[in-house]
């Protein structure tokens, strides 16, 4: 199993998380040429209140967000819009942590008239590829970023979500 999800909210069970989490997490992996057996990724399923406080711990901004990332190890690419190095095998299988917010995500899913489970598989792919070094402060890391996104969620059958 990819992915260990602690669900703090209970309504991230009726929506199917766990499943949800899994299938974009390994789509993700395997599209980049990582093996989904050889990772891990831990999940904390989360409301708005949680994640104000892991946003103000960890970035210095106490308020609600989407899904938030800790990668294990930083991968970032050194040359904007360059393609972070892949995690090495036999190293700790961890591959960081996400937090997802169910509130924050069900606000935008109906704001945008996307399903909510489309929402979700997007921010896990997203989530995932912060991990694995994929960033979009530099516009040309977002570009990247987003086509990779994008692809993998057409695998998936999400429509784009940019």
């Amino acid at each position: 199993m990819l992915s260990e999800v602690i669900i703090e909210d209970g309504r991230w069970q009726a929506v199917g998380l766990e499943e949800l989490v899994e299938r974009a997490g390994r789509a993700t992996l395997l599209h980049v040429g990582l093996d989904p057996d050889e990772w891990e990724i831990s999940i904390l399923a989360c409301n708005d209140t949680r994640i104000s406080e892991l946003n103000g711990d960890f970035r210095d901004k106490p308020q609600a967000t989407n899904v938030l990332s800790w990668p294990n190890q930083e991968r970032a690419a050194a040359d904007p819009g360059a393609t972070p190095p892949p995690p090495m095998r036999g190293q700790d299988p961890e591959l960081g942590d996400i937090a997802i917010a169910y509130d924050y995500c069900n606000r935008e899913a109906e704001q945008s008239g996307t399903p909510f489970s489309d929402h979700v598989t997007h921010l896990i792919v997203h989530a995932v590829l912060h991990l694995l070094g994929y960033d979009h402060v530099r516009d040309q890391d977002a570009t990247l970023m987003e086509t990779i996104e994008t692809a993998i969620l057409g695998k998936l059958g999400v429509p784009d979500p940019y």
